[in-house]
């Protein structure tokens, strides 16, 4: 008798935008190593490359897109399958105190980690790309869910509105049995922390805050994605995933 591996992602074809690098990178390789088809989307056409040369198995997709962009949404948008899942993990990091927050700083944050996973959702299910039983899952963060940390107010601001979009459409799309969550981690070691707004010894300072004494791996969220993902949670909508290393335990 062959018993059915609930956590298989087998079958399904997932969309996982933001798969250049970091941790849309990771949640693509994992998702394909448990079985389905990805079809990958990001802005920069070499890297994402990389990523499509790293999937297992065969018949996956890639699509060069800047979501930031009406164009990139619609490109996206016209992905030939039906989806049974989406993984927005497209985001960009911004510290500013708030005191120096610009118009232009919100604009350029809410449009990529906010506005731009929104509208392609949207888009995506008015042009009946996402099947009954599907699953959408956000990467957000412990930051304007959980906590938030000096010079993040904007980053913050994104992650929560997210959350919150995160139970509004889990509420509008129940109908449909499709379900909505998020995956909240802390601190992940991509490339994004190398980007020079904080120095080595800032990371090495954080990190102690954690009582697992280190930040999380891409590939940890990306497990925790593929639960939100397969049949496994089947009965879970509307919740937002802590994983953090016990960093809001404090």
């Amino acid at each position: 008798m062959t018993i059915k591996n609930p956590f298989s992602l087998e079958g399904k074809t997932i969309l996982v935008t933001g798969a250049s690098s970091g941790i849309g990178r990771a949640v693509a390789v994992e998702c394909s190593r448990a079985g389905g088809c990805i079809i990958i989307s990001g802005r920069n056409e070499s890297r994402l490359h990389e990523t499509f040369e790293s999937l297992s198995g065969v018949g996956h997709g890639l699509i060069v897109a800047d979501l930031k962009f009406e164009k990139g949404l619609e490109m996206v948008s016209e992905v030939a399958v039906e989806l049974d899942g989406i993984v927005h993990a497209a985001g960009i990091l911004s510290y500013v105190p708030f005191q120096f927050v610009t118009q232009k700083k919100l604009d350029e944050t809410f449009s990529v980690n906010f506005f731009a996973p929104s509208m392609l959702s949207q888009k995506l299910i008015r042009k009946n790309r996402i099947k009954r039983g599907a699953s959408v899952v956000f990467i957000s963060s412990v930051n304007g869910v959980y906590c938030s940390s000096t010079g993040s107010t904007i980053y913050s601001s994104t992650k929560g509105a997210i959350n919150g979009l995160v139970k509004g459409m889990a509420l509008d799309l129940a109908e449909k049995q499709i379900r909505v969550n998020s995956v909240c981690p802390g601190m992940i070691e991509t490339d994004l922390l190398k980007d020079g707004e904080l120095t080595e010894d800032q990371l090495t300072e954080d990190r102690k805050k954690y009582p697992l004494k280190r930040y999380g791996k891409p590939e940890e969220v990306a497990y925790a994605t593929i639960y939100l993902l397969a049949d496994a949670s089947r009965w879970v909508t509307g919740t937002n995933l802590l994983i953090d290393g016990g960093y809001t335990l404090l």
